[in-house]
C-alpha cells in the first residue's frame, strides 16, 4: 500500500497540464488550455484544462477531473498506479508497506498481463546484459547496428535464450501464472507442450504511451527461411497493434515541442533517428498505417512527414495510408531517401546537421510527391497520366478543409498542366460519388431494421430544480469562503400609506454562511442525492477549513464525483473553445456580481419550489372530499409569498387562477 504522506506529496507537487500535455497537444485559451479530446474522434477541441483549479474536462465524453482521475481514464490505470505514474514523473520517493497475499490475488486478469509483461521484459534485458549467450549474439547485434549502450538500455533492448523453455520456466518458477503467460503470447502451449514464442530473437519492448508494456517485437539472427524474419506478440487484453506506435512514448514531448512528427517503418528506423538526435519519430512496427495510429499522434501534433525508403515498390504500397492521414484533416509531408538507403542506414552515416537539413530540402508536399511520382510511372502515356491525375484528386478529396482542397487542386493543375476547372469537376463527381454510396449504404441499413413508426418525440423539458441545485453547488466550490456585501429587502409597513415595503439593508457575509442560512430558513432540502451529499459536505469543509481548497477537496473525492464536480466547475470554461472574444463577443465574468448571483439563485429557486407548492395544492382541489377552502387560503399565501420573492428578483410572475 502506497502511504498517505506520498499520495499528499504527489497531489501537492503534479500538475494537471504538464501531465496531461505528456498525451495531448494543448493550447492557450485565455487562463486555461484547450486541445483535442482523447476519448473520441474530433476536429474542433472540446478538451479544457484548467491550471488555476487543477481539473480538466471532456465536453465530448463527458468524462473530467484532476490529474489522477486523467491517468485512470486514459491509460486505465488503477489508483495506485496512477499515483506511482506521477510519483516517477516528479521524481517522489514512494513510501510503500508490503502487500499481503489476499491484496496479491485481488489483482484482475488485465493487471496480471501488465505484470506478466513487465516482468518478461526486465528478464530479456537481464539475458542480454548478464549472460554469455546474450552478450555474444543479441548484444554484438545491437552494437554492429550502431546503437550505444545508453540508447540500449534507454529504449529496454533485450534478448531472449535460444533454448525452448527458458522463460517459461523462469516465469513460472517466479509465480506467474500460465495462463497469463500464454495470454500475453509469451508463452505458446500446444498438445500440453509449452515453449517460448521469441526463442532466440533480440527483443523490442512496445511501450504504450505512458510507458507501460503492452507487448513485443522479436527479430531472429539467423538464416532459417521458414521462420518469420520479425515476430510481434499477438492481439491480446492490453496489445492492440492497430492503436500503438513504436516509440511514441519517448518522442510524445519532442513532437508536441516541434509540432511534427516523423513516421518510419520499422523499430531499428526509429531508434537510429533518436539516438542521431531526431528525436520527433514513431514507427507503425511494419504493419499498415491505421486511423487509430494517427489519431494518436493528431493529439500531439497537426503535422506529419512520412519517411520512406528507396524502394519504389514498398513506397507504392505504403503511400495509401497518406490518404488516411488526410482524412484526419493533418498535414502531410513525404521524404524518400536515396537508392539503398532507409531511414536506418542513412541516420547511421550521417550528422544531426547532415539529416536534418537533409529532412528539411527533401521533404515535399504529398501532392507535389504523389504528382512526381506517378508522372514517372505514367510517362508519355495519356491514359496513364489521366489515371494519375484521377488518383491524386481522390486524395486531395479526401481532405475535410475545403480551403485546403481549391489550394490543392490548383497546385495538383500547375504540376500536372491541366485546367482547374476539370479538376474541380472530377473533384465534384468523386465527392457525389461518394455522397452516394454512402448514402445507398445507409438506407441498406435502415432496410435491415424493422421501420416502426413512433410518435415524435417530444422536446425534454428542463429540469429547473436540478439546474439550481448544481448553480448552488458551483458557487460554494468556486466562491463558498469568499466574504462578500450583501442586500436583502426587509418587509416594512409604510406609516403614512399602510401598505408594505421592500426595504433594502446592507449585511457582510460568507458566501457559504449565507447560502446555508438561507436555505435552513425556509427548511430547503436538495432533491438530488448526489447534490445533497456534496452540500453538506463541502458546507462541513468550509466550516473547519479557513483556508478551503478546490483542488484539495477534488482529490479526496471518488472518481464519479470528481468527475460530476470537474463537470460543474468547467461549464463555463467551454464557451473558451469557440474563441468569442476574436469577435468581439466578451462573456460576463461572474466574480463582479457574486452577492446578485448567490441572492438570485436562492430566490430562484424559492420561488420555483412555491410553483411546486401551489400546483401540488391545485391538484389536491380536484379530488372529491377536500376543503379546498383551506387550501386556497394556503395557496394564496404561497402566492403573496412568491410575489413579494419576485419583487426581490426584479422580475414579474405571472400568477396562477383557482377554479
Amino acid at each position: 500500500m502506497i502511504s498517505q504522506n506520498t499520495i499528499a506529496q504527489v497531489f501537492e507537487t503534479a500538475r494537471v497540464e504538464e501531465v496531461i500535455g505528456d498525451f495531448v497537444q494543448l493550447k492557450k485559451a485565455g487562463s486555461n488550455f484547450k486541445g483535442l479530446s482523447p476519448f473520441s474522434e474530433e476536429r474542433s477541441p472540446s478538451f479544457m484544462v484548467s491550471p488555476v483549479k487543477q481539473i480538466w474536462k471532456d465536453f465530448s465524453s463527458g468524462k473530467g477531473g484532476n490529474a489522477v482521475t486523467f491517468l485512470m481514464e486514459h491509460e486505465h490505470f488503477t489508483y495506485p498506479e496512477a499515483i506511482k505514474y506521477l510519483a516517477k514523473k516528479y521524481n517522489i520517493e514512494i513510501e510503500e508497506t508490503e502487500r499481503t497475499d489476499e491484496e496479491k490475488t485481488q489483482q484482475n486478469a488485465k493487471e496480471s498481463l501488465y505484470l506478466v509483461s513487465e516482468y518478461a521484459n526486465e528478464y530479456f534485458q537481464k539475458i542480454l546484459h548478464k549472460t554469455d549467450q546474450g552478450k555474444a549474439i543479441g548484444l554484438s547485434y545491437f552494437k554492429e547496428r550502431g546503437f550505444t549502450e545508453e540508447t540500449i538500455k534507454k529504449f529496454q533492448l533485450g534478448y531472449a535464450l535460444d533454448e525452448w523453455q527458458a522463460f517459461t520456466d523462469d516465469a513460472l518458477g517466479k509465480g506467474y501464472k500460465l495462463e497469463f503467460l500464454e495470454q500475453t503470447g509469451l508463452t505458446i502451449v500446444k498438445d500440453q507442450k509449452r515453449f517460448d514464442r521469441f526463442k532466440g530473437r533480440v527483443m523490442f519492448p512496445i511501450h504504450s504511451m505512458s510507458g507501460r508494456i503492452l507487448g513485443f517485437g522479436g527479430r531472429i539472427l539467423t538464416n532459417d527461411k521458414k521462420a518469420a524474419k520479425y515476430l510481434n506478440s499477438p492481439e491480446s487484453e492490453i496489445y492492440h497493434k492497430s492503436k500503438v506506435l513504436y516509440g511514441l512514448y519517448f518522442a510524445k514531448q519532442t513532437i508536441a515541442k516541434e509540432d511534427n512528427c516523423f513516421l518510419v517503418e520499422g523499430y531499428t528506423d526509429v531508434i537510429q533517428f533518436y539516438q542521431t538526435g531526431v528525436k520527433n519519430v514513431v514507427s507503425s512496427s511494419g504493419t499498415a498505417l491505421t486511423s487509430d495510429q494517427i489519431r494518436l499522434i493528431n493529439r500531439l501534433t497537426n503535422n506529419i512527414t512520412v519517411l520512406f525508403d528507396g524502394d519504389a515498390a514498398g513506397i507504392r504500397a505504403s503511400i495509401r495510408g497518406i490518404d488516411l492521414i488526410l482524412e484526419q484533416g493533418m498535414n502531410v509531408k513525404v521524404c524518400t531517401f536515396p537508392d539503398g538507403e532507409d531511414p536506418d542506414s542513412f541516420a547511421k552515416s550521417n550528422t544531426l546537421e547532415e539529416l536534418t537539413a537533409y529532412l528539411d530540402e527533401n521533404a515535399k508536399d504529398f501532392i507535389q510527391f504523389k504528382a512526381s511520382l506517378l508522372v514517372k510511372e505514367a510517362k508519355n502515356d495519356p491514359i496513364k497520366k489521366a489515371e494519375t491525375i484521377r488518383e491524386i484528386v481522390n486524395s486531395i478529396a479526401k481532405i475535410p478543409d475545403a480551403i485546403k482542397r481549391e489550394i490543392y487542386i490548383q497546385e495538383c493543375a500547375s504540376i500536372m498542366d491541366i485546367s482547374e476547372n476539370v479538376l474541380f469537376s472530377t473533384l465534384a463527381q468523386i465527392s457525389k460519388k461518394e455522397y452516394q454510396e454512402a448514402n445507398k449504404k445507409h438506407k441498406q441499413q435502415q432496410k435491415a431494421f424493422e421501420v416502426v413508426k413512433s410518435e415524435p418525440q417530444q422536446k425534454q423539458k428542463v429540469d429547473v430544480q436540478y439546474e439550481l441545485e448544481r448553480k448552488i453547488i458551483e458557487i460554494l466550490m468556486l466562491y463558498g469562503d469568499r466574504t462578500e456585501q450583501f442586500e436583502d429587502l426587509i418587509l416594512k409597513e409604510d406609516e403614512t400609506s399602510g401598505e408594505l415595503l421592500l426595504e433594502p439593508t446592507i449585511h457582510e457575509a460568507r458566501v457559504f454562511e449565507k447560502i446555508y442560512l438561507d436555505l435552513q430558513e425556509d427548511e430547503m432540502m436538495f432533491s438530488n442525492e448526489k447534490f445533497r451529499e456534496l452540500y453538506y459536505s463541502i458546507i462541513d469543509k468550509l466550516n473547519q477549513d479557513e483556508d478551503f481548497s478546490t483542488k484539495d477537496f477534488i482529490n479526496q473525492l471518488d472518481q464519479a464525483t470528481a468527475s460530476e464536480v470537474t463537470g460543474i466547475l468547467m461549464e463555463d470554461e467551454k464557451y473558451n473553445l469557440h474563441d468569442w472574444q476574436r469577435n468581439h463577443i466578451i462573456p460576463k465574468e461572474k466574480e463582479h456580481s457574486i452577492s446578485q448571483l448567490v441572492s438570485q439563485t436562492i430566490l430562484s429557486l424559492r420561488c420555483y419550489l412555491i410553483d411546486q407548492k401551489v400546483a401540488e395544492y391545485k391538484n389536491d382541489t380536484l379530488r372529491e372530499g377536500v376543503d379546498s377552502r383551506t387550501i386556497i387560503e394556503d395557496v394564496k399565501d404561497y402566492l403573496g409569498l412568491k410575489m413579494l420573492l419576485s419583487r426581490k428578483l426584479g422580475k414579474v410572475i405571472g400568477g396562477y387562477s383557482i377554479k
